[in-house]
């Protein structure tokens, strides 16, 4: 079972423990899968795949090594504040309507 991600995509976000060459990197978020409790970062985790030759679809896919992103755990990032530019913690709070919005734990200021 999941929890409320209070991580979205297109926030920005910094890597605070990982792999030494990916540690301390900032990027935008570019996919987020609740179920599995990962995300995927923008430029942050470079995998390389090998790719063979194929036809699909009446098209031939090139062969070649094709990098992408790969995921990780979500625990491994927190939330660049927009406003003070810091990494923050994540609160939540309701309006008048009932409805939730997060907010920045360090300066107060709504990041919605």
């Amino acid at each position: 079972m999941s929890k409320k991600m209070r991580i979205k995509r297109g926030d920005t976000v910094q890597v605070i423990t990982g792999a030494r060459e990916d540690k301390g990197k900032r990027g935008e978020v570019i996919r987020v899968m609740p179920k599995e409790n990962r995300i995927v970062v923008q430029g942050v985790n470079m995998r390389k795949k090998h790719q063979r030759q194929f036809q699909a679809e009446g098209r031939t896919m090139n062969p070649g090594i094709i990098e992408f992103e790969g995921s990780f755990d979500i625990s491994n990032v927190m939330l660049v504040c927009p406003k003070c530019n810091q990494t923050t913690r994540v609160g939540v709070r309701r309006d008048e309507d009932g409805l939730p919005f997060r907010v920045c734990r360090s300066c107060g200021e709504d990041i919605d």
